[in-house]
């Protein structure tokens, strides 16, 4: 029997910026926990719309709250020790992107999400734009026309849609999400408690009923 344990599943979508945070993080993570953190791409609009979220939570902020959000995200991209830019526009529409991340092979995934994520968050870039996500495919070394053209396939859009579902099924509300032994975590702010969880850390019985 293998003593391998289960890998750490990471939900995200590019259009957040706590996703990029933990993101940069997911490295970390793995090395940390001593178990793979799997790469559980998803439309968070698609997941808003089924819970019935507000697309824009920014849009709908109280000032108070809108001057937290923005500080909160500056203080983890000094906390993290990563960089971070304003996006020229935001929220991006990232739906073409997740489906070129799953047009890509395997092995390209790492880089493509750190690629998207980096255009976003840190290079001011749209990823709505069909010239980025393909100057960010070809960066990869990979033929961006091939790529594009099965992220526009019907294959793939069923595939996004899928993965969106099986997020909804695993309780995700929200990105950035992490799943440890059917425990769900969210937010990048919760990583010691995700690496807690991977060894063994869970919360007291006598807490389990507790309401409010």
């Amino acid at each position: 029997m293998s003593n391998q344990r289960a890998p750490i599943d990471f939900w995200f979508d590019f259009s957040c910026p706590y996703a990029y945070l933990a993101s940069t993080q997911r490295r970390w993570l793995a090395a940390e926990t001593g178990r793979a953190v799997t790469l559980q791409p998803f439309l968070l609009g698609g997941v808003f719309a089924a819970i019935g979220q507000v697309q824009n939570l920014s849009a709908v902020l109280s000032p108070p709250k809108a001057r937290h959000n923005r500080n909160d995200v500056v203080r983890w991209a000094t906390w993290f020790q990563v960089p971070i830019a304003s996006p020229v526009k935001h929220p991006n529409r990232t739906v073409d992107a997740l489906r070129a991340l799953l047009a890509c092979p395997a092995d390209a995934w790492e880089a493509m999400v750190d690629a998207c994520f980096a255009a976003y968050w840190v290079e001011q870039r749209d990823l709505a734009d069909s010239e980025v996500l393909a100057s960010i495919v070809t960066a990869l070394g990979l033929d961006a026309a091939t790529v594009l053209e099965h992220a526009r396939s019907d294959e793939v859009k069923a595939a996004l849609r899928t993965r969106t579902d099986a997020a909804l099924a695993a309780g995700v509300f929200g990105a950035p999400a992490f799943a440890v032994d059917g425990e769900l975590f969210w937010g990048q702010d919760r990583l010691p408690l995700v690496v807690a969880a991977a060894d063994g850390w869970r919360v007291r019985p006598e807490l389990q009923q507790f309401q409010f």
